[in-house]
This record gives C-alpha cells, structure tokens and sequence, in this order.
C-alpha cells in the first residue's frame, strides 16, 4: 500500500513537471505578424502564396497558412517580416529549409537529400514499361 503511495506521488510529480515546459510554450504571446496582415496589399499576396507553400513542422499535414500551431505562427511572422522588409519569396524560402531542413516545403528542389524523390518514380516507371514490353513481345 505505502509502495503505490509513493509510486503515484512520484508520477504525479513527474507528470507535472513535464506538463511545465508544454504550459509555458503556449503561454507566450504570439509574435507581431502570425495573425495579422500586412497593410500592402501586393506584398501580403506575395507572403500567402509563401506561406500556402511552407509545412507547418507541428502539424505536418498543413501549410503555415492554415496551421493555428504557435509555431506555425511564428513561422508565418518570419514569412510577412521578411517580405515586409522586401526580401523575395524565394529568398525566404531558402533561409526556412536551411533552417529546418527540406521537409519544411511542399515544392522541393533536387539536391543531393532529395534527388531519390525525383529519381526513383522515374525508375518505377522505367521498370513498367521494360517488363509492359517484354510480356507484348512475347505475346507475339
């Protein structure tokens, strides 16, 4: 009996001490331009277009523009700052997937991490047609 006492003690402390970091992270304000637009029209356009192009990296299945994520959020901030200040779209892009790496865009480029996403559909295919091929030619 004294055991599961001090069995749950020691979770519940253990628990709460986890729920700690969790609490404060969502505590914080959001930054400046995670929920609000910029006044120019045309670079506001420019930044939704980034941002409906970009992985929210919490909620992995929607793009920053949709994600209500706090890190979403912040990552929408840094997209309308940097438009704001005139960097170009692609420009930021760069700096996000050097940042968080290549999974962080829903339009990769082929470099040396993802040239198999390019390569091998193209081998798969090659494949079906090599063995499409042989069975017609063997009909015949």
């Amino acid at each position: 009996m004294m055991l599961s006492k001090c069995l749950f003690a020691a979770m519940s402390v253990f628990l709460a001490a986890a729920a700690i970091p969790a609490l404060a992270q969502d505590s914080m304000p959001p930054a400046p331009y995670a929920y609000n637009q910029l006044a120019d029209p045309e670079q506001e356009a420019k930044a939704q277009d980034l941002m409906e192009t970009l992985r929210c990296l919490k909620c992995q299945s929607q793009s920053i523009a949709d994600s209500d994520a706090p890190m979403a959020g912040d990552m929408r901030h840094q997209v309308r700052s940097r438009i704001a200040q005139g960097e170009e779209p692609e420009a930021i892009r760069a700096w996000l997937v050097a940042r968080y790496g290549d999974y962080v865009s829903y339009a990769p480029t082929v470099s040396e991490t993802t040239w198999p996403l390019f390569a091998v559909p193209l081998l798969l295919v090659l494949l079906a047609a090599i063995i499409l091929w042989r069975r017609l030619r063997a009909r015949s």
